[in-house]
């Protein structure tokens, strides 16, 4: 099987603050502060594109790994489907923008999940034999999307914006993509929508329906199941199991259903919102700046994604 050969991640120069949500819509900061856990986070400023910041961390990935650009043969774009310009190819602007010339560039769209999905579709390509390497790209526009005008749009204010790029390969890898498996509870289909409102799209949510949370946890309790039932493990030979950074308090309430040590996980809601389906990746970052992973190391990526989808991603790190 393929997998990850090398990553890398790159915020925007802009922050949004909870001082300017409050001013916006009204709501007490204190119930914001409880949303975003922190004082402000990176976010695209009005003229910013999500694009950029992609393209940014893949010439890194690429100068890095000495890879070239013409060995490589798929360009993916994942996200939500709400790209930088209408009708148009985020995953093709960017290679061009890095003189990859001769690859198939495609979008994926599974919200918060689309990174994990084309990871999974660039190493099933790979292993294939459709080309020597895979580019796969997260990018959105998050926090563009919420109106910080609208007090119900509360539990949307912790979206950030981040962009990552990730070289595929199925050779020297980092990390192996050892498993992957997902689903969808179409039942929340219509809970979040989009609205165009002033020329731009909003999120809105439907009638409050309660039991989300636990869908969380029981969809990501049984899908670790059938992952370490796949690969013959156990949850004690899980080192880490990183998150989408939604919620804080399903986040801690998932690790101790599932029996996990909080230090087995990484809570980055201090210095950062919700950044999309970068949040995996930027907790996986932190393992490796800190030196905390070791060859061999079993790490679960739980994504999730408006629609309502989940996904568990299984690395082994290979150093």
């Amino acid at each position: 099987m393929g997998g990850i050969v090398d990553f890398d991640i790159c915020l925007p120069a802009s922050n949004v603050g909870v001082q300017d949500m409050h001013a916006a819509s009204g709501v007490p900061l204190a119930d914001i502060r409880r949303i975003t856990h922190n004082e402000g986070f990176p976010a695209l400023a009005e003229h910013e594109q999500a694009w950029r910041l992609t393209a940014q961390a893949a010439r890194t990935v690429l100068e890095r790994t000495a890879v070239r650009p013409a060995d490589i043969r798929q360009v993916i774009y994942a996200g939500s489907g709400d790209w930088d310009l209408p009708f148009w190819s985020p995953a093709a602007r960017v290679a061009h923008e890095l003189g990859i010339e001769r690859a198939h560039c495609y979008e994926v769209t599974n919200f918060c999940n689309a990174g994990m999905t084309a990871l999974r579709v660039a190493s099933d390509s790979v292993v294939l034999g459709r080309g020597e390497y895979a580019l796969v790209l997260i990018g959105d526009r998050l926090s563009r999307m919420v109106d910080y005008t609208d007090p119900d749009s509360k539990a949307l204010f912790n979206f950030g914006d981040a962009g990552a790029a990730v070289l595929v390969a199925g050779h020297d890898l980092s990390f192996r993509l050892a498993h992957s498996v997902m689903r969808t509870d179409p039942s929340w289909s219509d809970y979040y929508v989009g609205e165009y409102r002033d020329g731009r799209v909003v999120i809105r949510r439907a009638a409050h329906r309660t039991g989300l949370a636990t869908a969380y946890v029981d969809n990501f309790t049984a899908l670790v199941g059938e992952t370490l039932e796949a690969l013959g493990k156990q949850l004690s030979d899980v080192a880490y199991f990183l998150i989408n950074h939604g919620d804080k308090d399903m986040h801690e309430r998932l690790v101790k259903t599932l029996g996990l040590a909080p230090e087995k996980t990484v809570f980055n809601y201090h210095r950062l919102g919700h950044m999309g389906g970068a949040d995996t990746l930027i907790a996986l970052q932190d393992l490796l700046t800190d030196k905390k992973l070791a060859p061999g190391d079993l790490v679960l990526m739980a994504s999730s994604a408006m629609g309502f989808s989940w996904g568990i991603t299984a690395l082994e790190f290979h150093a």
